[in-house]
């Protein structure tokens, strides 16, 4: 590492502790370029290379114009979800390992949740079952199946006040439905998948809106370790099929 590329990454990391310091929200400006420069005793040069570095990690946003300037910027999810699917774009990782991950987080997040959904949310994962509660009659419809099954998923996270948990399930649901897709996963027709993740997902509401929380964690818990399997033989039978080909 070159001492400029050491030292705008230094000044970056000061700029980050200083907005966590002064208490700065999204939206709020930074100094003048000549007060950073100042404040952090760097070039003009090596400021605005650590402000190139804080756009790219989606920490400020410059605007242009009479009220522009350089703003403290929220990482969005979708921003968070890039960097990370970015991180394991050369990563070999299986239906295994993700649904390592699903089994030790979402049972306790379907637990945590029992009682504590309002009748919007709940209507909200109930009308997100429709677009799946009939058998797919075509290809188009098992993929389209399979997606809508896993954004439930994504929706159930989103009911939790627990920021960390919200985003890990999120992108553990994002990963599993490209996987989905560029693996062709939904291709093989599998009717005891469809149905038991119906099934599942219906008794996970009723445990949801009794306050049931040991029941709400045993039926995602099996729900978890049934799609496990079955998406195995969908892994399975997709590679035959290549090695076929």
């Amino acid at each position: 590492m070159t001492v400029k590329k050491r030292r705008t990454e230094n000044v970056a990391s000061a700029i980050k502790k200083w907005i966590v310091e002064q208490k700065l929200q999204p939206g709020d400006r930074l100094p003048r370029e000549i007060e950073v420069m100042e404040m952090f005793d760097a070039s003009k040069s090596t400021v605005r290379e650590a402000m190139r570095l804080l756009d790219a990690q989606g920490l400020v946003q410059t605007k242009t114009g009479p009220k522009g300037g350089i703003f403290v910027s929220e990482v969005s999810e979708a921003k968070a979800h890039m960097l990370l699917s970015n991180y394991l774009f050369f990563k070999d990782f299986s239906i295994d390992d993700l649904y390592q991950i699903r089994l030790a987080l979402e049972p306790r997040l379907a637990a945590s949740l029992a009682g504590k959904l309002t009748a919007t949310q709940l209507q909200t994962l109930a009308t997100q079952i429709t677009k799946y509660a009939e058998p797919p009659k075509d290809i188009f419809e098992e993929r389209e199946h399979h997606l809508a099954s896993i954004e439930f998923h994504r929706i159930l996270a989103d009911c939790s006040s627990n920021e960390l948990l919200k985003l890990v399930v999120r992108f553990t649901a994002q990963i599993l439905s490209d996987m989905t897709i560029y693996r062709k996963l939904y291709e093989p027709e599998n009717y005891d998948l469809w149905k038991t993740g119906l099934a599942s997902q219906m008794a996970l509401i009723e445990a949801l809106q009794a306050g049931d929380s040991e029941m709400a964690y045993q039926v995602m818990q099996k729900h978890m370790k049934t799609a496990l399997k079955l998406m195995k033989v969908q892994e399975v039978e997709m590679e035959n099929r290549f090695l076929d080909d």
